[in-house]
Order: C-alpha cells, then structure tokens, then sequence
C-alpha cells in the first residue's frame, strides 16, 4: 500500500500501482479485434498475481458505488447480483462479492459455443450490476448485458476499473447501461506524465492516440 498523500485518491492509486505491477506498457500493441497500433498497453489480469492490491481494488469499486447510491440523485441503480465478464472481470467480480457480500453470478459458454449458461442462484426480476476489469468498445459488456436479460434480469449498470475511452461508454449507453469507471486512459497518462514516470515522447503519442480513437464505434470488448 501506497501512503503517499498524492496518490490517496481511488484512481491515482490504481494508476500508481498499475504501473509498479508492471501492468502498464508502451510500444506498438494490437489490443482485441480492432484497436491497432496502439502505443499503450494496460494488463488489468496481473492483479490476479497480487491479491492485496485485488482486494484493495474491489473495496475501492465498493465504496465507489456506495457512494454513487447516496447521492440525492443516485447515480447507479441497487443491484442484487453481480456479474463478471470472463475473464478479467470475473476475477474482479469474485473479489467484489466477497467484499461486499452480493452474490456473484457469470455467462458460461456451452459445448458448441453458441450460447452460453447464466452459473450461480439467480431469479427473474433481479438486477444485475455488470462488472468487468476493462473497457474498450463495450462489446462484451453488451453481450452480457443481453443475455442476462434474455433470463428476465434487469441490467441498468456496469462498472470497469480500466476505461480506455474508445467508445465503450456509447455503446452502453445505446444499449441502456450506465458505465461507472474507477480509472481512465486519460487519467492514466496525466498522472504518469505530472509523476515523471514517462517522457513527454510517450505521453504525447498516447494522448494523440487516445484523441483520435475517442468516441469510435467499436465492437471490441
């Protein structure tokens, strides 16, 4: 744990140990389907590696819904599951339910791979919040979001702890979900950047990445 005063806050706690995890690259990536050439590259999955820090990451998505519920206009429905997306966000998810006490529920594809099987105790009229460790184009999150309605689930809200601010957010947004997210590119690389962990070179290619790819309509996950 980081105790420095300047990195107290949720998110620039999850960028500072993203980077000391060794999480966070740079270069000349490919990340899904359709996101090339891009000069950063976050691996959400080496908290799996770091239990302390997963732990941490799941009561920071703890208090930050809590805090959303409370506000005079909440900002996120009352949920009664949770579902993680495989794979990332499944283990974010375990994490948070064991935090939280809320019941974890996830999509399990069948044998022949076109379709897939709610796992866990769940029943119709019940709201799920999604949960998932990243975010690029929303694809996966949509996808979870129909199936679970397809049970009769109610999915109002989503929340990730890595937005790479690549259209995910409209896309859930067309689809009806609200997306709450404890940490974003942008976020990422002003912070790297003012904290002298990265040259102007990177944090300049980032940002022009990040400016031209924003608001794409994308079908990444």
């Amino acid at each position: 744990m980081n105790d420095d005063p300047l990195i107290s806050q949720s998110n620039l706690w999850l960028a500072d140990t993203l980077w000391r995890l060794g999480a966070v690259q740079f270069g000349d990536f490919t990340v899904g389907r359709t996101t090339v050439h891009s000069p950063i590259y976050v691996n959400l999955r080496l908290l799996i590696a770091h239990p302390t820090a997963l732990a941490r990451a799941a009561h920071i998505v703890q208090m930050e819904l809590q805090t959303l519920q409370s506000m005079r206009n909440p900002q996120i429905d009352p949920f009664d599951l949770v579902c993680g997306v495989p794979f990332g966000g499944l283990v974010v998810g375990e994490a948070f339910s064991l935090a939280s006490k809320v019941p974890l529920i996830y999509l399990h594809p069948r044998k022949d791979d076109l379709d897939s099987d709610v796992e866990g105790i769940y029943h119709p009229s019940q709201t799920a919040l999604i949960m998932d460790d990243l975010i690029t184009g929303g694809g996966s999150i949509v996808l979870t979001a129909n199936r679970l309605r397809d049970e009769g689930l109610f999915v109002r809200d989503a929340v990730v702890l890595f937005d790479r601010q690549s259209g995910g957010h409209m896309k859930l947004e067309a689809a009806g979900i609200r997306l709450v997210s404890v940490l974003t590119l942008e976020v990422l690389l002003t912070y790297l950047r003012s904290s002298g962990k990265i040259g102007e070179e990177w944090h300049r290619k980032s940002m022009t990445f990040f400016e031209a790819n924003r608001g794409r309509d994308l079908d990444d996950r």
